[in-house]
């Protein structure tokens, strides 16, 4: 891990969600308390359970989150890319980190001290609100996450996952990524099962020819019949 204070982050801050609704005053004076970061590919950033100080926006790369189960089993909750932040519940309640974040790629981090960004919410309730719209959205998506880990089958949660992720930067919904990079050990991780289920279930959707193995990629032949096994069909 590197720090670097030779960063617009001013102009970083800006490509967030979170700190868009900043006018430009508030920007600058809020990046004058940050600093920046840099993680090589595969460095813990933060550990679930850690004193947590401080959020970062994500400048450049992408990180991943994930947290372990009471049985030891590590479940990713999510992959996050330039532009999303990231260490926000820990900042806002002064407790401990709520999971574990580590660097996908090397990334560059714009991070932000409890004490410095709370002295600027106070006098900017848009920024106060766009955090509290964050939380809800991440809220969700756990809660979706558990449901559907806790209750549905194996393919169905699988199925899900894919398409979401082919509609994930730098895909879209409507431009969903052919191809898919992850691995089948980070699709078990995803889907809170094995490598071996998660393989078995990949295998048996190749010979139906849903989807390809070849050269690393997982590439979707039949989108419509995924999606209908997504929905439980």
């Amino acid at each position: 891990m590197e720090v670097d204070g030779d960063f617009n982050k001013e102009k970083l801050l800006g490509r967030s969600f979170v700190f868009e609704a900043l006018d430009g005053q508030a920007r600058q004076e809020l990046a004058s308390f940050a600093y920046v970061k840099r993680f090589k590919s595969g460095e813990t950033i933060f550990s679930m359970g850690a004193t947590g100080q401080s959020m970062m926006a994500i400048a450049e790369g992408t990180v991943r989150v994930s947290m372990l189960t009471p049985s030891a089993r590590e479940i990713t909750l999510n992959d996050l890319q330039s532009g999303e932040v990231f260490g926000e519940i820990a900042l806002l309640d002064g407790g401990e980190r709520s999971a574990t974040v580590k660097a996908l790629t090397n990334c560059t981090l714009i991070v932000l001290e409890r004490r410095s960004l709370l002295d600027v919410l106070q006098r900017n309730p848009k920024l106060s609100i766009h955090l509290i719209e964050l939380l809800c959205h991440r809220v969700r998506r756990s809660d979706e996450r558990m449901i559907e880990i806790a209750f549905l089958e194996l393919p169905v949660r699988l199925a899900r996952l894919l398409l979401r992720l082919t509609e994930a930067a730098p895909g879209s919904a409507d431009r969903p990524l052919k191809k898919l990079s992850q691995s089948q050990s980070e699709l078990a991780g995803m889907t809170g099962n094995t490598r071996e289920n998660v393989n078995r279930c990949l295998r048996k959707w190749q010979k139906a020819e849903l989807i390809e193995l070849r050269d690393g990629w997982l590439i979707l032949e039949d989108r419509q019949a995924l999606e209908k096994i997504a929905a439980g069909e």
